[in-house]
């Protein structure tokens, strides 16, 4: 699927609760699925600065040139926005995460719903995936 794919997918999803107390309930419940980082990555390397809560995100290009995420948080909220971003840029290209707008936070309303300091969480993990997107592109 494209990461496209992927967003509408995400925001059909939220479309279904009404409030944001179950929407809340949901992220908690994705940050369960979160494809876990190795205990072994857990490094300083791979914290995320400027997140309140501690976050790691490591990342890997497999043979074809598609990077895939894995990550952890202290915080069951941040894991499940976290687990939200990788499952829409798991298993893309580095090409595909640079070019993409990740439209869906807005239209879910994510972005509008956290606190100042989740808001600004969130923003430092996608600048970390476009981030190692960009290493990646520039390794290929």
């Amino acid at each position: 699927m494209t990461i496209q794919e992927i967003e509408e997918q995400i925001i059909d999803e939220f479309s279904a609760f009404e409030d944001w107390l179950d929407k809340y309930a949901y992220i908690i419940d994705l940050g369960r699925e979160c494809p876990m980082i190795d205990e072994k990555d857990k490094t300083e390397n791979n914290l995320i600065k400027g997140c309140q809560s501690r976050v790691w995100l490591a990342c890997q290009r497999d043979d074809e040139g598609r990077l895939h995420f894995r990550a952890d948080s202290d915080a069951v909220i941040t894991k499940g926005i976290i687990s939200l971003l990788i499952r829409a840029f798991d298993g893309q290209t580095a090409d595909d995460i640079l070019a993409s707008d990740v439209h869906f936070i807005d239209e879910i309303g994510l972005k509008e719903h956290l606190s100042p300091t989740r808001s600004n969480g969130l923003t430092a993990m996608l600048k970390q995936i476009k981030m190692y997107a960009i290493a990646y592109s520039v390794k290929q």
